[in-house]
């Protein structure tokens, strides 16, 4: 089980991860904007439309429903 192509796999992405030294940075600025892209402009930029205008759940249904039929 020691040979197989999973763990050889893993132990080289594994020691090609641990001699890094600038691709540990790059990895983190990745890291960081991926964040910044995906959760801080989520919170920020696209507010829940849904949740604010509908009180449940069979009303939003209804709506996205409308507007996914009624398309002009």
């Amino acid at each position: 089980m020691k040979n197989s192509i999973l763990s050889k796999v893993f132990y080289f992405y594994y020691d090609g991860f641990k001699s890094m030294t600038i691709g540990k940075t790059l990895w983190m600025i990745i890291i960081i904007k991926l964040f910044i892209m995906f959760f801080i402009f989520r919170l920020f930029l696209f507010p829940n439309y849904l949740k604010s205008k509908f009180n449940n759940d069979q009303e939003r249904s209804n709506h996205v429903l409308e507007q996914l039929i009624n398309t002009q």
